[in-house]
C-alpha cells in the first residue's frame, strides 16, 4: 500500500515561531507566563505547555486581574486594545503574532484611518478576525458566505478596503470578491490569505484526488484544519479527521490501495510521523 505524506502538512511558519517563543520564555523565566488564548488551536501542545506551567489568559476580564509575569501574544494576533492593556498593567509582552497577520493589521489601521470601510472575509469568531477588527478606526464588515456578500450594501460615496484571514479558502475568497465587485464599489482589495494556506490546500485536494482514503489531523478548533477536511471529502468520500493517532486507532478504514495524509497548520510534526508510522504498520 502507498502512503503519501503532504510536504505542507504541519506547522507553518507563524505557527512555527509562536510555539518556539512560549517554549523559550517558558524555559528561561522565573515570573508567571501567560498566553492571550491557546498559543495554537491543538489540545495536545496547550497541554504540555500547561504542565510547563503556561496558563491561558481568555479574554480581557481576565487578563485585567494579572498583576505580573509575561503576556505572549499568539500567532492569531490581537485588537489594539490588548496592547494598550498589557502595557497599563507593566506586563512584560512577547509579540508572537505571525508577520502575515501582522501585515493584515497594518492595512486596516492605515485604509480605516483614510476612511475606508473594512470588508473582512473570514469567520466573524474567529481570532485572527477579531483582531484585525480591532485595528479598524472606521467601519468594518465580516463576509463569509454568498449570501452574505449579495446582501452587503455600502453607503453611496463611501470606499471600501478588502482584505481576508489568512487561512481562508482562495477560491472562495475569489468568488466572493467577484460578487462584492459587481456592486460596482470604489474599492480597493487586498488578497492577503497566506500563500503556504494556499500551497497546503491545493496540495491536500490533489492527493486526496488519487487517495483511496485520506487522513487529516488538527485541533478539532482549527480553522484552517476544517478547511483542509472539507476540500479532501470532496474528491475523496474517505476522508477522515483526526486529532491525534489516538482517533485513528478507533476508526476502522476500508482496504485501499494509496492512503493519503494532510495536518493543519498547528499540528506537531510528531503526530503527523505517529499516524505515519501507524498507517505503514497496521493497514
Amino acid at each position: 500500500m502507498e502512503v503519501i505524506v503532504a510536504k505542507t502538512a504541519g506547522f507553518c511558519f507563524g505557527v512555527k515561531r509562536a510555539v518556539e517563543k512560549v517554549y523559550e520564555e517558558a524555559a528561561g523565566s522565573d515570573g508567571p507566563i501567560y498566553t492571550y488564548g491557546p498559543i495554537i488551536h491543538n489540545e495536545e501542545v496547550v497541554r504540555d505547555l500547561e504542565e510547563k506551567g503556561v496558563r491561558v489568559i481568555d479574554g480581557p476580564d481576565e487578563l485585567e486581574k494579572i498583576k505580573e509575569g509575561t503576556v505572549i501574544i499568539r500567532s492569531h494576533g490581537v485588537g489594539k486594545e490588548i496592547y494598550r492593556k498589557i502595557e497599563e498593567r507593566g506586563l512584560k509582552l512577547v509579540d508572537a503574532t505571525c508577520p502575515f497577520v501582522l501585515k493584515i493589521h497594518r492595512i486596516a489601521e492605515r485604509e480605516s484611518k483614510a476612511g475606508k470601510h473594512i470588508i473582512i472575509i473570514g469567520n466573524e469568531s474567529h481570532p485572527e478576525v477579531e483582531g484585525i477588527k480591532g485595528w479598524c478606526e472606521s467601519r468594518v464588515t465580516v463576509i463569509e458566505t454568498e449570501e452574505e456578500a449579495n446582501k452587503l450594501v455600502i453607503n453611496f460615496g463611501e470606499k471600501i478596503c478588502v482584505v481576508s484571514q489568512t487561512t481562508f479558502n482562495n477560491n472562495k475568497f475569489k468568488n466572493l470578491v467577484e460578487i462584492i465587485s459587481k456592486k460596482g464599489y470604489d474599492s480597493n482589495v487586498i488578497n492577503t490569505i497566506c500563500s503556504a494556506t494556499d500551497e497546503r490546500q491545493k496540495e491536500a485536494a490533489q492527493i486526496a484526488a488519487i487517495a483511496g482514503a485520506m487522513i487529516v489531523i488538527g485541533g478539532r478548533h482549527s480553522s484552517n484544519t476544517q478547511k483542509l477536511f472539507e476540500l479532501c471529502n470532496k474528491e475523496c468520500e474517505n476522508t477522515y479527521y483526526i486529532q491525534t493517532l489516538r482517533d485513528l486507532e478507533q476508526t476502522i478504514i476500508p482496504p485501499v490501495d494509496c492512503v493519503g495524509i494532510t495536518a493543519g497548520a498547528s499540528t506537531p510534526n510528531q503526530i503527523i510521523k505517529e499516524v505515519q508510522k501507524y498507517v505503514r504498520d497496521e493497514f
